[in-house]
């Protein structure tokens, strides 16, 4: 499994190096890979399928300068920023069979990271269909983009959330899971008590990594992650699709 530990400088290419990522995995060009992120400017992010008007306050985001992009997957509309370690898992299905499918990935992934979590004495657990939640209250969101040999996990884990930014640029969800109980995003949304650095060796030890064998990407996935968030991930016409 490589490990990356690489931010991009702008949210869009963050993004788009996650679709590059997939490709690489899927085509053969790439290893298993597991990669950490953390955007040092905060952006709304909506899942493919979602409609902008529905799931974000476009004026508030706008007055404050709040990109709103749109990524590969689906899911639900998050913020990115500050406090939220993003991690993203491209993994080939005949190296990892508890990937192939979806329920049966999200069992293992989460399932694995609530029990590592447990050594450091925080009690999560999977809820809903795609969450991490501690004493009922929302950890980590994620979501996946399958393909036909390989598929991308992405997740956030927070560790010093804003929930009144959330509210102030997210309009509450109106699909929302049970454990929810209908609960506005300041009342939902709660951070890990540990350190990204910890987080990631939470990641890394459900998945047999090694946080410490960090490398860089290479030069073709960057260039691949910044040709896709110049002509997909910043174009309006993707981002302003629905």
């Amino acid at each position: 499994m490589r490990v990356l530990d690489y931010t991009l400088a702008a949210p869009e290419e963050n993004l788009a190096f996650e679709e590059a990522l997939l490709e690489g995995v899927e085509n053969g060009a790439a290893p298993n890979t597991v990669r950490f992120w953390e955007s040092p400017v905060p952006f709304v992010v909506l899942g493919v399928s979602q409609k902008l008007a529905d799931e974000v306050d476009e004026a508030a985001c706008r007055a404050d300068g709040v990109p709103i992009l749109r990524r590969a997957s689906a899911g639900g509309c998050v913020l990115q920023g500050p406090g939220a370690l993003n991690f993203a898992l491209a993994i080939r299905y005949e190296d990892f069979p508890e990937s192939v499918t979806i329920r049966r990935s999200y069992n293992w992934i989460l399932g694995g990271i609530a029990r590592v979590l447990a050594k450091h004495g925080v009690h999560a657990r999977h809820a809903g269909v795609s969450d991490l939640a501690v004493g009922g209250r929302k950890v980590s969101g994620n979501a996946q983009k399958r393909r036909q040999r390989a598929m991308v996990h992405h997740g956030a884990l927070l560790h010093a959330a804003d929930p009144a930014a959330m509210a102030r640029y997210l309009r509450e969800p109106a699909e929302q899971p049970d454990y929810r109980e209908r609960r506005t995003h300041v009342e939902f949304v709660e951070s890990l008590p540990l350190s990204p650095e910890t987080i990631k060796g939470v990641v890394c030890e459900m998945l047999g990594a090694d946080p410490a064998g960090a490398v860089p990407p290479r030069p073709a996935e960057i260039a691949e992650a910044k040709r896709l968030a110049a002509e997909k991930y910043r174009d309006p016409a993707w981002i302003r699709r629905r």
